[in-house]
């Protein structure tokens, strides 16, 4: 069922755990996560970003998204993530995504605030909840830029709270897009101090590479939201490379099917971790 990302993250919030934010390309993505979802009955975030829109344009891949999730006999929030332009911000939300993401992180904190109060009117009709980032979390989605890390100051995301009312808040704690290079040292400091200081629930980017047992920390601290967008690519990629070593596909449909299970894989893996099993 198609739900809004804001009761989602309520729920997490109280139950202390995360919901993931599964990044999808294709129906065969889409059709993986819901399976893991369905399967492991946890609810689920399904979401795309403003820069992978040249491959999956929006007008394609968003109706797709929200249709899966109102056919899913789970709760599926659908979601723009890192939106850039109000143009493509707008199209989602006339496609009926249920949450939108404008990432102003790059801006002055007076920018980011004013842009994201403009992003939430434009939202409120549609009744769509609304994410916004503070502090710069490293590198870029599509891997393009070698974005340097910013932590979060906490008495930003306090005023940030305070200006905007806005439904959910990146935070940048050491965490980074893409494959991280090291093995990523996540400041719990700042992440307790945030999650003490605020109300709003806290979403992590850069989850691909974190390992179970700083994710598990993570959500028991105050992260409600985590994003996996990289290992998802990964695994859909590496499991039709072995299904093609392996001489498993035999045409169309096992290439398809490798897709659809590569996505699952990922998904069931990170749901268990998220502790979001059984929480539909």
């Amino acid at each position: 069922m198609l739900v809004n990302m804001r009761d989602l993250l309520a729920d997490a919030r109280v139950g202390g755990y995360a919901v993931g934010s599964f990044s999808v390309a294709n129906m065969e993505m889409v059709l993986g996560v819901l399976q893991a979802a369905e399967e492991l009955r946890a609810p689920v975030i399904l979401q795309i970003a403003e820069v992978r829109l040249r491959q999956s344009p929006l007008e394609l891949i968003g109706p797709l998204m929200v249709a899966a999730a109102r056919q899913a006999s789970v709760p599926v929030a659908v979601h723009f993530d890192h939106g850039k332009t109000e143009q493509k911000i707008g199209q989602a939300l006339e496609l009926g995504f249920t949450s939108v993401m404008f990432d102003g992180s790059h801006l002055p904190l007076d920018e980011n605030i004013a842009e994201t109060c403009r992003i939430i009117e434009m939202a409120r009709p549609y009744g769509a909840a609304v994410e916004a980032e503070i502090g710069c979390v490293g590198g870029s989605e599509d891997g393009s830029e070698e974005i340097a890390m910013h932590c979060t100051d906490p008495a930003d995301a306090v005023r940030f709270e305070q200006e905007t009312g806005v439904d959910a808040l990146a935070i940048a704690i050491g965490n980074a897009h893409g494959n991280y290079k090291a093995t990523p040292k996540l400041r719990f400091d700042i992440l307790a101090q945030v999650a003490e200081d605020t109300h709003t629930p806290l979403v992590l980017h850069g989850g691909t590479g974190i390992s179970p047992e700083d994710f598990r920390r993570c959500a028991q601290t105050g992260i409600q939201k985590i994003n996996i967008a990289t290992a998802t690519f990964d695994s859909v990629e590496q499991t039709v490379r072995g299904a093609y070593d392996a001489g498993a596909i035999g045409g169309y449909y096992d290439l398809q099917e490798a897709e659809v299970q590569g996505a699952y894989k990922n998904a069931h893996r990170h749901i268990l971790i998220f502790g979001t099993d059984g929480k539909a």
